[in-house]
């Protein structure tokens, strides 16, 4: 499964978890502002925002993960199995295949509002990207720096919501998962007082016993809990070099470790790579699994006005630092 997060410091920052039993092979990938999208429903765009992001790009078409445009706007799709529902294309909507919103979105979207305005007539079809990869079953974030909201198709429709966290995991329904933190209002940084019984002379014996009760298993409802507390408390300088950072520990607070969640007879999912993208500058950092280290592709060291994808391998394989 997946967690997605924003942060701000003085620049804002976007990224995500993305766990699972297997990659794609997928890339970092650059769409230049003059990339041909040809959108199955709604014809070619010859001419858009640029945009970065995790991509597995088939057929010539970025099938994006997650992603930011030059404008400032960032959208990730997170899986969402057992409660995504999308219908057959209608007559007089805009109708828009579920693994075209991403780039649909960042194409012609530079903030939360336009995309919201965009998505009143829209309907996320079922149309599948080929018989090898059918329709996945996701919802998504879409966040800019002042406002994130959650967007979900179910079975009565398409539902967008405020996001005020701006955090997202994947089960249950957004609303859901905003519930369930009311039964957490009791955490806190601070070290705890006795509330038990004035007639018991009880104390604390550790640090950080202000949170006791956060979850700490690997389901999608408790990882959410658990990045929105870390993400609501979290401090960091303002630097690029300590937000990034924190970013990274925030989102490491829901990391999956091989061998702790199996899929299946041999099968465990993992945190197969950690985004954090500065939207304001454009630049995408990730780390994969086996490789800690923490790589950068900078949006604006391309041409962007160019019309071909420009795709960054991920960069695998533990790479340590020997001091002697």
């Amino acid at each position: 499964m997946c967690t997605a997060a924003t942060y701000k410091t003085k620049d804002f920052y976007f990224g995500r978890t993305l766990d699972y039993e297997y990659s794609y092979e997928d890339e970092v990938t650059i769409t230049p502002r003059n990339f041909p999208f040809t959108f199955r429903h709604l014809g070619e765009v010859k001419s858009h925002y640029a945009m970065i992001g995790m991509a597995y790009v088939a057929g010539g078409f970025p099938l994006y993960y997650d992603g930011v445009n030059e404008k400032g706007l960032g959208v990730a799709g997170l899986n969402f199995v057992g409660n995504a529902v999308y219908p057959e294309v209608q007559p007089g909507k805009t109708n828009v295949a579920q693994f075209e919103l991403i780039p649909w979105l960042l194409s012609q979207c530079a903030t939360v509002g336009e995309a919201k305005k965009l998505l009143e007539d829209c309907v996320i079809v079922n149309t599948p990207f080929s018989a090898e990869l059918p329709v996945a079953q996701l919802h998504w974030i879409i966040s800019d720096r002042e406002e994130t909201i959650t967007v979900e198709s179910v079975a009565d429709g398409l539902k967008i919501y405020d996001n005020p966290v701006g955090v997202l995991t994947n089960n249950p329904p957004f609303p859901e998962q905003m519930f369930q933190l009311n039964n957490y209002m009791h955490l806190s940084t601070k070290s705890p007082e006795n509330h038990f019984s004035d007639k018991l002379s009880l104390k604390t014996y550790s640090r950080g016993m202000g949170a006791l009760g956060l979850p700490g298993d690997l389901s999608s409802g408790s990882r959410f809990v658990r990045v929105a507390f870390t993400k609501m408390n979290a401090m960091s300088g303002d630097s690029e070099a300590e937000s990034v950072s924190q970013f990274f520990h925030i989102l490491g607070s829901v990391d999956q470790q091989r061998g702790c969640c199996e899929v299946a007879d041999g099968k465990y999912e993992i945190t197969i790579y950690t985004a954090c993208c500065n939207v304001d500058k454009g630049i995408y950092y990730y780390t994969t699994y086996d490789n800690h280290q923490i790589t950068a592709v900078d949006l604006h060291q391309v041409d962007l006005d160019g019309s071909a994808l420009v795709q960054y391998p991920l960069r695998k394989g533990e790479h340590i630092c020997y001091q002697n």
